[in-house]
């Protein structure tokens, strides 16, 4: 008699065991999932800031003022002969961010 009841304990607590080990596991794989979530929304955050950031400051005209200074400058190295149209237009097209 003492033998039967200590089964019926003995079944209670190894489905107890599994039932625990399974909730268990279902949290940390719901952790996961929020921890990549977050990241992601991080990542995505990084992403559409970097492109404002990388915009280059833009004055009333759209032209910084010592973007002026430096194709003025383009302008007379090209002008005395130093440099080639193409070269000028080169550097112009890098001074203004146009491809």
């Amino acid at each position: 008699m003492f033998v039967r009841r200590r089964r019926p304990l003995m079944r209670a607590a190894v489905v107890g065991g599994v039932a625990y080990h399974a909730g268990k596991r279902t949290q940390q794989g719901n952790e996961r999932e929020e921890e990549q979530e977050y990241r992601l929304q991080e990542l995505e955050q990084q992403q559409a800031a970097a492109p404002a950031a990388a915009a280059p400051p833009a004055s009333a005209s759209g032209i910084s003022s010592d973007a002026i200074a430096k194709l003025e400058q383009l302008a007379q190295l090209k002008d005395s002969g130093v440099i080639s149209e193409e070269e000028f237009d080169v550097q112009k097209r890098r001074l203004l961010g146009t491809s």
